[in-house]
């Protein structure tokens, strides 16, 4: 019990952590090192990114154990799918309206604290997965070199789990609840708007 206090209490260094790896690394092939970087960025520059995957673990702490493990290794295995078929150039239809439903479905299951099935809550956290790493793989820039670019955006990825997990200990505080909540609408209401811009109607 003590080791698991532990390791809660170490979300947040941990989060930082990874988001300082990339100050201290040192590449010198440039190439790998823009593929990196661009990877590292893309999902904390896009709001959309950014929003579903603090959901995604945000939304595994809610649910708690094993989901708030499973749901962070399933995202990120998936977006890897994702990025393998957009590089293929197989399409996925209708790619940035799933990333938009993600984060409003994402955000409601926060907001109303929907404990869904397991395998429910994995086939969706999978396919948004899946949705997000074929946006990256369709930005991959032409200089970068795939592997970099994708060990980019996969620790990035995991410091936003990561983030989202440390956010969820506020679940068991008093009026942590609410604001979790609240904060869920808003993510929701943020998806709203961006599945508005992504079908044309905004």
């Amino acid at each position: 019990m003590r080791s698991e206090q532990h390791a809660w209490r170490a979300a947040p260094a941990l989060t930082l952590a990874l988001f300082a790896l990339p100050a201290l690394a040192h590449v010198e092939d440039a190439a790998r090192s823009t593929g990196f970087v661009a990877g590292l960025l893309h999902p904390i520059l896009g709001p959309d990114h950014l929003l579903a995957m603090v959901a995604v673990g945000l939304w595994g702490a809610v649910l708690g154990r094993p989901l708030v493990v499973a749901l962070p290794i399933a995202f990120p295995l998936l977006m890897l799918a994702g990025a393998a078929l957009a590089l293929f150039g197989i399409e996925i239809p209708k790619v940035e309206a799933g990333i938009a439903l993600s984060v409003v479905a994402l955000g409601a299951a926060i907001l109303f604290a929907w404990r869904a099935p397991a395998a429910v809550a994995l086939a969706l956290v999978g396919l948004f997965g899946l949705c997000h790493g074929h946006a990256h793989g369709t930005e991959l820039p032409e200089s970068a070199a795939p592997a970099a670019y994708a060990a980019g955006f996969l620790l990035s990825t995991g410091a936003l789990h990561l983030a989202g997990i440390s956010l969820g200990l506020l679940w068991e505080r008093p009026n942590g609840r609410r604001v979790l909540r609240a904060a869920g609408g808003l993510v929701c209401a943020a998806g709203v708007w961006f599945l508005l811009l992504a079908t044309g109607l905004l």
